[in-house]
């Protein structure tokens, strides 16, 4: 191979198939790493934003009966407002059970809302340890696909009279390809998975917030006078922050 052939094309060409493999793996592995990278990426940034907008209603002072019926009403909601439905259902539920004791209908909603953030939580770290596999993987892979080329070079070099530099570099070069590419998809992973760990642990905070906030909510309801019990029970029509 002449000096003019270094390029990583023809790198890639002229060496073993193993290296090939080793490198069409990587390939692979960072093409679909960048797909989920891509896709965690506007996905966080829809969650953020329902999020947000679902919290500066609920905050706006409007009746919770009517933020519920919203809620169940839409096809897609916020992770947020999923949470506060499966809370204020259970709630309700128990109410309507005629379950009159505060501390089971605040237990009962609690574990409802920590239910649901649990799904929401798995549903939102969807991706992320693919993420973590080829930013922890890639790199020994790719080794390994430079130390086969290396030894697969070193063999066929064995078999000439003269050995020189010109006859070593083109293998050598063949086999350090693959660290290259392992490195390639690597990096991306590790960059991303780091961002967006840090993303989702804000998100986790906002939640956890949440569900205290609303809990403190509905034990304030719960434990409203009783000349103002009648009209709980009778649907929460005055339910309010």
């Amino acid at each position: 191979m002449n000096q003019q052939d270094f390029s990583i094309i023809t790198l890639v060409t002229h060496a073993s198939f193993v290296v090939q493999f080793v490198m069409a793996g990587l390939l692979i592995a960072s093409l679909a790493s960048w797909t989920v990278i891509f896709g965690k990426l506007f996905g966080l940034r829809r969650t953020r934003n329902a999020n947000e907008n679902f919290e500066r209603e609920f905050w706006a002072g409007k009746n919770l009966n009517d933020l519920y019926h919203d809620a169940a009403k839409k096809p897609e909601s916020a992770p947020l407002e999923r949470i506060f439905a499966s809370g204020m259902r259970e709630f309700l539920k128990l109410r309507e059970k005629r379950v009159v004791d505060a501390g089971a209908l605040l237990d009962g909603a609690r574990r409802a809302m920590r239910a649901s953030f649990q799904r929401e939580l798995d549903a939102i770290e969807s991706g992320l340890s693919f993420l973590a596999s080829v930013g922890s993987v890639s790199p020994y892979v790719g080794l390994f696909g430079t130390v086969w080329g290396i030894m697969h070079a070193f063999i066929g070099l064995s078999n000439l009279q003269q050995v020189t530099l010109a006859t070593v570099a083109p293998g050598i070069a063949e086999a350090l390809v693959a660290t290259a590419i392992g490195l390639f998809a690597a990096i991306p992973a590790v960059i991303a998975y780091n961002r967006f760990a840090r993303d989702i642990d804000r998100i986790s905070i906002q939640l956890e917030t949440f569900i205290e906030e609303f809990s403190n909510i509905l034990h304030r309801n719960v434990g409203a006078p009783a000349a103002a019990a009648p009209a709980a029970a009778a649907g929460f029509a005055t339910m309010q922050h």
